[in-house]
């Protein structure tokens, strides 16, 4: 508010009333300063003051991978939420490989007298064996013809003027005429329809349409009907939006909210989903890539649901491609929850992982870099980390297994960074390491008083991987300001100890708002047509500077017991323009506001206030969530800084996160009184 009147002031002030609009600037000035500190006096119960050394001698580079993502198939994150494909259990694989068996969410359209639908094992895939037998019984059939739907993961979100690929396989000892169509959950509204005509052949066809929507619903399905008495076989029914993220299959507003984060790295695929429950459900990545037509998918028994892999190791790869994200996968060390390997009977898993790093990094001449390269990437993927296992030390044989592995891929690839899943943050290691896995679920007090967690950890040895982080159970609600907050004082001390924590990311990244949640919170929420992300995402947003810039040390001192409930931390980093900011992030746990004296000494740098910010995030309650009806009731406020200086008073409001960015140039320091002579010398 100051800047605009300032500003009018100054236009107005051409000419002969120059005089005059000095006087009313003055006054203007003087009246914001006192009701600033007037403010100050009454809202602050604390006063505190932030020492922030910038001198280039105690500066640190912030490792480049510091923020990342981690992405485990939970939550339908993937099927149904960030992999596009619209149609669920497209194989009808999900009820297992006996048949007859179960074909949910397919349903079908008719009646006993008209119909008669069952699964039998005369697929043409091999590993896919199960395939759909629908038996026509009706000579005069309903004007609609009858037949079978999916309504895909709650509803396919068909949008109007959009076209959508299908592709399936048919085949039909007599002519059949087919129509498929995407209509309303009910059926009473059609958006596409298309004629297909199978020809009287004892062989699998695989037909391709394009369906263009005449109208939006959200709540769609897809839907085959005949209206022609006969036998028909359906197997591999998939329905993909044309337009996907890079055409990778990947959902565009979910990218996009990855995107915005800066993610430097992108953990991948789990998390339990990597282990299982028993090793028979653990993910296996020969399994999940080549033709998607071919992939038997599988029941992941930790989250309970069935998966096609359509999201498999090979998308993973791409994924983190796409994000500009180093990929970190995470591999079954031969351990799940309920069973392990000996190590004496470790070598094929080892093998396999081998072969794997070999898809991922191998020419396109090698035996598996010769796969990747026809399913359309002949370039390398760059695989850097590997992580030996998820969450297994302890484990009787995660020792043994561990060692077994490493020594392979060290001498196969030694450039390799390879991820212990043993906490080395208070002792060291039994075992080699280039980093150890750390992971944290807690409440929010406890995780904000672990913001000194590392600080006295050993500055030798493997560096910490901070793998998994939030809090949890009931301060978390389903994402409060308060889970952010806690969060956010755990991140200033990872900064602060970046000389020893190599990485960090949240879990979990995805929530399909339409299933039973079995976990809270999720950094973002979505539904077939919508996405908002968390207070925790919108906390993650104010830190994506953070990997690659430089750290200076701050102190927090008081006569009382303010510094208790703050957390803060100082970088200095350019923005897309090469602009350089001093950051300085206070995060105030107390529900009182708190009054900050920051004080700057080292800078090699004035600053300039008219580019300077403030970003805060904060609720009128401690416990407010967003929404897909309020999607930003927590989310950060931006607003311009009128006092920036190397010594400047603000006050931080109650329960927040509080970004200042300081605009750093090599001009003449402008604070407020500055400001004030600043404008004079302009009139």
């Amino acid at each position: 508010m100051l800047l605009t009147e300032l500003e009018f002031a100054k236009l107005k002030c051409m000419g002969s009333m120059e005089g005059l609009c000095r006087t009313v600037i003055h006054f203007l000035l003087f009246f914001c300063i006192v009701c600033k500190c007037l403010a100050s006096d009454l809202e602050a119960t604390q006063k505190v003051t932030l020492k922030i050394d910038a001198s280039p001698k105690l500066a640190r580079k912030i490792p480049d991978t510091l923020l990342g993502v981690f992405f485990e198939e939970m939550g339908r994150g993937g099927a149904g939420g960030l992999w596009s494909e619209l149609v669920s259990n497209r194989g009808f694989e999900a009820g297992g490989p006996n048949t007859p068996s179960n074909i949910d969410p397919w349903l079908i359209i008719g009646d006993d007298s008209s119909i008669f639908v069952e699964t039998d094992r005369t697929s043409c895939f091999s590993k896919n064996i199960v395939a759909l037998r629908m038996e026509v019984l009706c000579n005069d059939c309903p004007a609609g013809g009858v037949g079978i739907y999916n309504p895909g993961f709650w509803g396919m979100n068909i949008e109007d003027g959009k076209t959508y690929n299908l592709a399936m396989y048919v085949k039909s000892p007599q002519t059949a005429s087919l129509t498929v169509s995407l209509t309303s959950s009910d059926g009473l509204q059609n958006l596409a329809s298309v004629t297909i005509l199978v020809a009287s052949k004892s062989n699998w066809i695989k037909v391709e349409k394009k369906l263009v929507a005449q109208g939006t619903n959200r709540t769609s399905r897809l839907q085959i009907t005949s209206k022609k008495k006969g036998v028909v076989w359906f197997d591999q029914v998939s329905l993909m939006p044309a337009d996907t993220y890079k055409g990778h299959g990947f959902r565009n507003e979910l990218v996009s909210m990855l995107l915005d984060l800066k993610p430097r790295f992108l953990r991948f695929p789990g998390g339990c989903f990597v282990q299982g429950g028993w090793l028979r459900n653990a993910f296996r990545w020969r399994e999940s890539i080549g033709p998607w037509e071919e992939r038997p998918g599988h029941f992941g028994d930790c989250w309970n649901y069935w998966t096609d892999d359509g999201l498999g190791y090979y998308e993973f790869l791409q994924l983190s491609e796409d994000l500009g994200a180093a990929p970190i996968w995470v591999f079954n060390s031969g351990l799940s929850y309920n069973d392990e390997v000996d190590t004496a009977a470790i070598a094929p898993f080892v093998k396999d992982i081998l072969d794997s790093l070999e898809f991922a990094r191998g020419s396109a001449n090698s035996s598996w870099g010769s796969v990747r390269a026809a399913m359309g990437h002949p370039e390398p993927f760059a695989v850097n980390y590997a992580a030996i296992g998820n969450e297994d030390c302890g484990k009787k044989y995660y020792n043994g297994n561990y060692l077994k592995f490493y020594n392979a891929i060290r001498e196969a690839y030694p450039d390799i960074q390879l991820i212990s899943n043993c906490d080395g943050s208070s002792g060291p290691l039994d075992h080699p390491a280039d980093l150890y896995d750390f992971h944290v679920y807690a409440d929010a007090k406890t995780l904000f008083s672990m913001k000194n967690t590392f600080d006295n950890t050993s500055r030798t040895g493997p560096k910490a991987f901070v793998s998994e982080y939030a809090v949890w159970k009931t301060d978390a609600g389903r994402g409060t300001l308060l889970a952010s907050l806690a969060e956010a004082a755990f991140l200033t001390g990872l900064e602060k100890n970046s000389d020893i924590v190599e990485m960090a990311c949240h879990a979990p990244l995805f929530v399909n708002d339409d299933i039973e949640k079995k976990w809270n919170p999720d950094v973002i929420v979505f539904n077939t047509w919508q996405h908002y992300g968390t207070p925790s995402y919108w906390m993650q947003m104010l830190f994506r500077e953070s990997s690659g810039a430089i750290i200076h040390p701050t102190t927090i001192s008081s006569s009382g017991s303010g510094n208790n409930s703050l957390a803060a931390s100082a970088i200095t980093w350019k923005d897309s323009d090469n602009s350089s900011f001093l950051r300085v992030k206070i995060v105030n746990f107390e529900p009182v506001a708190v009054q900050v004296t920051i004080s700057t000494t080292g800078l090699q740098a004035s600053i300039d206030v008219l580019r300077s910010t403030a970003t805060v995030l904060t609720s009128s309650n401690v416990m407010d969530e967003n929404s897909f009806s309020n999607p930003n009731k927590v989310a950060p406020a931006k607003s311009q800084l009128f006092d920036a200086g190397a010594h400047m008073q603000v006050t931080v409001a109650p329960h927040s996160f509080t970004c200042f960015d300081l605009a750093l140039a090599p001009s003449k320091l402008v604070t407020m009184a500055g400001r004030y002579e600043y404008l004079m010398s302009e009139l």
